[in-house]
């Protein structure tokens, strides 16, 4: 397994992967995260993040079954691991207490 810390964007798709459940596969986490972020999200950087993150070993993939949609194609699907989740709530916690550090003031009027 790589390194186990997330980088924003590997954050965003995992969290992603962990919405969508059953229905996590690339054109789908692509189109949550445009639709979430307001961003543009380019299907390569998402398949180069979902390799990324499954060499980590924070999800694993399986292919689904054979559609006439998409012309016999099978859909790649992914799903959150055990590192994975570990790796969001340790994420979670660290943003957690930094915002809880955070003076009242500081923000106020932005």
């Amino acid at each position: 397994m790589k390194g186990t810390n997330l980088g924003e964007f590997e954050e965003l798709v995992l969290l992603t992967i962990a919405t969508l459940i059953d229905e996590a596969y690339s054109v789908a986490v692509c189109d949550e995260l445009e639709k979430v972020t307001g961003r543009s999200v380019k299907l390569g950087v998402v398949h180069a993040v979902l390799h990324r993150l499954e060499e980590k070993g924070m999800v694993d993939s399986q292919l689904g079954e054979a559609t006439k949609t998409r012309g016999g194609k099978r859909k790649r699907f992914y799903q959150v691991t055990n590192t994975g989740k570990a790796a969001l709530i340790r994420t979670k916690e660290v943003r957690d207490e930094l915002w809880n550090r955070i003076p009242h003031f500081s923000l106020k009027g932005i």
